[in-house]
């Protein structure tokens, strides 16, 4: 439930930052006429994302047992790299969302294209709830309850964060704020990839197909699935879900989650280091200019 609410709270927090943007700067412009056209592209938005999570879940409804393991690992790797490459271009750009979503909306308005308003805050929309869908699909299939709960509440969270943040005016690092949640999700990732791994070394068992030693198991703790430290039991699967700590493990799991760590961690770190760092040095060049 920890890792859907945290999903679904950043997704849902950003799809609302931009859309209040967009609102934001139609109403200090002048232009609250066209801001019907922008809920418009919202409400279809949501009502695709939801379409799109029943058609999945229609599909995985009608597939045998184990093309279902592989289902549930291709789409688990499908969420990872989906998840990755947000995360990535939230480091690079998230510092510049305001100007460039107000760039984009300024030249639309400016043609007076309405249709073209309405797609462009459908596709954010949309976006958003895309990778929402992609994520909570392997959580789905394996806890509705919990996943719904979780997507539930992070949903809620994030309308309450942004309408303080917009009507109320209460202050917030919004980068420093990602830049957090990002090594969250980094981890939960990392967990994410090797699940996906260990679903199609599942199917890869079903098909009879060999993968050596890499299928094998690298360790088994050897915990009873009552206790409540087993990765499906009360205090583990908060572990599981956020960490993929599972009590046993077969090498190839381990080897994708543990490289996937390696290389996603660092880079993340450094890319919202770099623009900070960038972001200083233009400060004092403007700095030095005025004296």
């Amino acid at each position: 439930m920890l890792a859907q609410f945290l999903l679904v709270f950043r997704e849902a927090l950003e799809a609302v930052l931009i859309t209040a943007i967009v609102l934001a700067y139609l109403a200090r412009t002048k232009r609250k006429t066209l801001i019907r056209y922008v809920w418009y592209g919202v409400y279809l938005a949501v009502a695709a994302s939801f379409a799109l999570g029943a058609f999945i879940w229609f599909i995985y409804g009608g597939l045998s047992g184990s093309t279902k393991a592989l289902f549930e690992g291709v789409a688990a790797l499908f969420a990872v790299f989906v998840l990755s490459s947000m995360i990535y271009w939230m480091a690079g750009k998230g510092k510049e969302l305001r100007k460039e979503v107000e760039r984009r909306v300024k030249a639309l308005v400016t043609r007076g294209a309405t249709l073209a308003l309405a797609s462009f805050s459908f596709i954010v929309v949309f976006r958003e709830g895309l990778e929402t869908v992609l994520f909570l699909t392997p959580f789905l299939l394996d806890d509705v309850t919990g996943t719904l709960i979780g997507a539930f509440l992070g949903l809620v969270t994030a309308l309450v964060l942004a309408y303080t943040i917009f009507v109320v005016g209460m202050k917030i690092n919004i980068r420093r704020f990602f830049y957090f949640t990002s090594i969250l999700l980094v981890l939960l990732a990392g967990g994410l990839a090797g699940y996906g791994v260990h679903e199609l070394v599942e199917y890869s068992k079903d098909t009879g197909i060999g993968l050596g030693w890499l299928g094998e198991y690298a360790f088994n703790l050897g915990i009873p699935s009552e206790s409540p430290f087993h990765h499906k039991g009360m205090i583990g699967s908060v572990f599981a879900v956020m960490f993929g700590y599972t009590v046993k493990a077969e090498w190839i799991r381990v080897a994708v989650h543990l490289a996937y760590l390696t290389i996603a961690l660092p880079l993340v770190v450094w890319v919202y280091k770099k623009e900070d760092t960038r972001k200083d040095r233009t400060f004092q060049k403007s700095v030095s200019k005025r004296v």
